[in-house]
């Protein structure tokens, strides 16, 4: 499929290209692409693109276990490109799934663009395997987390 459309419900697992043009009181050390995520956005559910395709299977699940408890990382190369999404060359596709959202968060911010068995890993949510209960309760979550930084917002206000 290449140098065609990737079907419109996957175009958030694009690479972004750097962002070069920051001011440089808002540069990172290094660079990285510029994306919003709300919280329909966000996922306990992550896919790991550009994992060498020599059957990592249980190093991929070793890699991300050191961010939280991984409930399941499957191989699902297969599955995406009979949905039309352009996967490189000699490299597999997984999807690792966290039993929470914040180890997903921390997780992609450490091994997106990160070498990986001399593969880079791109690493995109992938609210799309999410179930209705699933995107209940990170709604429920994100409420509680806004509840309790306007308590402590609020309190910090009072003090000056």
């Amino acid at each position: 499929m290449s140098g065609e459309e990737q079907p419109s419900s996957y175009h958030h697992h694009q690479r972004y290209k750097l962002c070069t043009n920051r001011p440089k009181y808002r540069a990172s050390r290094r660079l990285t692409a510029v994306k919003v995520y709300t919280v329909a956005n966000e996922s306990r559910h992550l896919l790991v693109f550009g994992v060498p395709k020599i059957n990592l299977k249980n190093e991929v699940r070793r890699e991300f276990q050191k961010f939280g408890t991984v409930e399941s990382a499957d191989n699902v190369t297969e599955e995406l490109l009979k949905k039309g999404i352009d996967i490189e060359k000699f490299t597999d596709c997984f999807k690792v799934t966290f039993e929470k959202i914040e180890n997903a968060r921390r997780s992609k911010k450490f091994t997106d663009d990160k070498n990986f068995y001399g593969g880079i890993l791109h690493v995109s949510y992938a609210p799309e395997y999410e179930s209705i209960d699933d995107i209940r309760k990170k709604f429920k979550q994100r409420q509680e987390e806004v509840k309790f930084r306007m308590k402590i917002n609020k309190k910090s206000g009072e003090k000056s």
